[in-house]
């Protein structure tokens, strides 16, 4: 019998929804599209690799990026605009369009960039890589040497794992994965005119491009596709069949799952059972190859059950992805420049005191400019190893594979130490992994627990208990990321370490919240979501209104990945009415449409898209201070969505050491004055990109910041 983790039904999960809100109603332009405003995002990322200031292989990489973007973008968001409409659901976006309409809306704007990613790629990166001697070439392009050792490649490590899946009467037609590539291939007998299809998968186990080394290729990295691979090799897959047509083609399946929780008996078993789904939901979109036989691409429209809106023409590549082994070729001068997280002052002695460090000065750190392992990776490993730690507690929502901070987790539990995770098995995509996790952890003696019902455990959290001469003492981190070190190291957030017993006390409490059955709904120091953060929030940019009118200093700025909950929105742009300065760093989509005069004409947002996935969440309240850093500044792991403030378990904690507000006004001063990275996003919803302000070239904020922390560390 397998071990469970346990599922909490913790009565105190209903959200504390705030008043009503008391501003006008809203006009016409005032919200934007959810999904349009994340399709412009997908925008931003997809002109990384048209702008030629981004290093060539860097380009290549955001192709990728780019691509998986919208594929997920497709299974969650697309999948559940088309349940809705399957099931009859009329509801409205936030800016008044019904499913269908968004639906429409989508595809009117995916066609066009899926043109440019092409064009860009075609005319040239691949141009420009050629020009590097990195040469993506086509079959025919290959001389016969080249094509000898290909072919050589193809016999001995491809053929063998290929299994070509003919559709007759004996054959029903395949099963075919999500994003799952494949050669869609129309045969005939010799002398028949019958047409018959077959389908062969492209194995994502194997490389799909493949590095050819052939005489007198010396100096050049020459790499041929697998798909390509295949498709000159057919005729050893259909021997004496006449092979009339063929056309690449890649399928996405609908990930948005409908679950219901509150009757699940065990919630390990409903995910699981939700995986297994998940492989058989409907197909949301077919991708093809340029020019298909208008034959074959009736025959699958007709046996993967879907409609024409669903088929998108691809004239470059399926998956760019799979061009990942390329963009990882160490060339300096094509690459950006190399970064290696720095190690904090305070962190620079390995054998110094890490817990009489935190008691002394609360610390705060900026990945991946600052090293994670040296902090984060450190604080759980030091717990694990010191003797006198009692218990440690912790959130995880997605980590990495062999994670240190796990093996650590492990260890404290062998080494008899109270040890308590809760594991959010509900992290989209992750949820394999996740379990994976929690049943390693539950056979060490870890208690897992596997969230609340109804929510997902989004909270980025680690508490340690330590006995000390006098009492018993907490020590927490606060972070806005995961407990992820491969991730920490190209994704910006902030950690906040700190012994005060105002908020670890709190922490406590929080803790027992989640795993047992604690009734707490007052918290004063942390803002706890789905408790009371969004009524703190509310609060707050109530108070910069109050002090807008009564003369005082009032100012507010939020950092974070999106914005769209309509109760937020709506104050702030009560907020601009009354002439408080809004200013909004949004990296992905924004519901809300700045400057419209009378509404929303003192909200400014901005969206910072670049090397490195700008992920940490800073919000910032002036709070009538004549200095701007002796406002109140806030870090954590919500953004301000709906499904942060009510649907998920946040925590948002206050920055109190004037040291630490300072780097935190650092940070947003940086990132506001960007004129690399940075997007101003116009009241049409429409992003424009900023231009250095005089001849010389504006490094971005990221360069910045490396350049900052490098400096810093050295003087050290």
């Amino acid at each position: 019998m397998k071990p469970r983790g346990r599922k909490s039904k913790n009565p105190n999960i209903a959200p504390v929804e705030p008043a009503p809100d008391t501003g006008p109603a809203a006009v016409p332009g005032q919200f934007l599209n959810r999904e349009l405003s994340w399709l412009e995002f997908n925008r931003r990322v997809l002109n990384e690799a048209l702008d030629d200031r981004t290093p060539l292989l860097e380009r290549l990489r955001f192709l990728g990026i780019f691509t998986s973007n919208l594929d997920e973008f497709f299974m969650k968001r697309v999948g559940g605009l088309k349940r809705q409409v399957a099931v009859g659901i009329l509801r409205k976006s936030i800016d008044g369009m019904s499913p269908a309409r968004q639906l429409a809306a989508i595809r009117s704007r995916v066609i066009p960039m899926l043109t440019e990613l092409s064009d860009v790629y075609l005319k040239h990166i691949k141009p420009a890589l050629a020009e590097q001697n990195i040469l993506l070439s086509q079959w025919e392009e290959l001389s016969e040497p080249e094509r000898a050792v290909a072919n050589e490649h193809f016999r001995s490590r491809v053929f063998p794992v290929l299994t070509p899946l003919a559709v007759d009467p004996g054959h029903p037609f395949p099963f075919i994965s999500n994003l799952s590539t494949s050669l869609g291939v129309t045969l005939a007998h010799p002398g028949e005119d019958e047409q018959l299809f077959a389908r062969i998968k492209i194995p994502k186990t194997l490389p799909q491009w493949i590095r050819i080394d052939a005489p007198g290729g010396s100096g050049r990295l020459l790499y041929v596709s697998l798909m390509d691979m295949v498709r000159d090799n057919l005729d050893s897959l259909f021997p004496n069949m006449t092979v009339l047509q063929v056309m690449p083609f890649r399928i996405t399946r609908n990930a948005d799952v409908e679950r219901d929780e509150e009757d699940a008996e065990d919630l390990l078993e409903m995910i699981e059972q939700e995986i297994r789904r998940r492989r058989f939901e409907k197909i949301v979109r077919l991708e093809h190859g340029p020019n298909p036989d208008p034959w074959m691409l009736e025959y699958l429209v007709d046996a993967l059950e879907i409609t024409e809106t669903d088929v998108y023409e691809m004239q470059g590549e399926l998956d760019y992805r799979d061009l990942d082994p390329v963009a990882d070729n160490r060339i300096p001068a094509l690459r950006y420049e190399p970064w290696t997280p720095q190690v904090p002052p305070a962190m620079s002695d390995p054998e110094s005191d890490l817990f009489g460090l935190i008691r002394k000065n609360d610390l705060l750190f900026h990945h991946p400019f600052e090293d994670f392992s040296s902090s984060v990776v450190r604080f759980i490993r030091a717990a694990t190893e010191d003797p006198k730690v009692l218990a440690i507690k912790m959130t995880l929502y997605r980590t990495a594979d062999d994670s240190p901070v796990i093996r650590s987790l492990i260890r404290a539990a062998e080494e008899g130490k109270q040890v308590v995770c809760l594991v959010e098995l509900k992290a989209r995509f992750d949820e394999e992994r996740n379990i994976f996790v929690a049943q390693l952890m539950e056979k060490a003696g870890i208690h897992v627990v596997y969230g609340l019902v109804g929510l997902k455990s989004h909270a980025k959290i680690a508490l340690v208990i330590r006995e000390e001469s006098d009492a018993l003492r907490c020590y927490a981190h606060i972070g806005t990321g995961n407990y992820n070190d491969q991730t920490a190291r190209v994704y910006t957030d902030l950690s906040l370490f700190t012994t005060r017993p105002e908020i670890t006390a709190e922490l406590v409490e929080f803790f027992n919240f989640l795993t047992g059955r604690s009734l707490k709904r007052e918290y004063k120091k942390l803002l706890v979501a789905p408790i009371n953060m969004k009524a703190r929030f509310l609060e707050m940019i109530g108070r910069e209104i109050a002090n807008r009118k009564a003369g005082k200093p009032a100012h507010l700025i939020a950092k974070m990945n999106s914005l769209e909950d309509d109760g937020i929105c709506r104050a702030l742009c009560l907020a601009s009415q009354a002439g408080v300065g809004v200013d909004l760093i949004v990296r992905g989509f924004c519901c809300l449409a700045p400057g419209i005069p009378g509404l929303s004409e003192n909200i400014r947002v901005i969206s910072v898209v670049g090397r490195f996935l700008e992920h940490s969440r800073i919000f910032y309240f002036r709070n009538g201070a004549a200095d701007p850093v002796d406002g109140e500044f806030y870090i954590g792991s919500a953004d301000w969505m709906y499904r942060n403030m009510l649907g998920r378990v946040e925590i948002v904690a206050a920055i109190e050491p004037r040291a630490l507000r300072e780097k935190c006004w650092e940070i947003l001063s940086i990132l506001w004055n960007d004129r690399r990275q940075a997007w101003d996003l116009k009241p049409d919803g429409t992003y424009v990109q900023r231009r250095p302000a005089g001849p010389e070239p504006d490094p971005g904020a990221h360069q910045r910041l490396m350049a900052l922390t490098r400096q810093r560390c050295a003087k050290a």
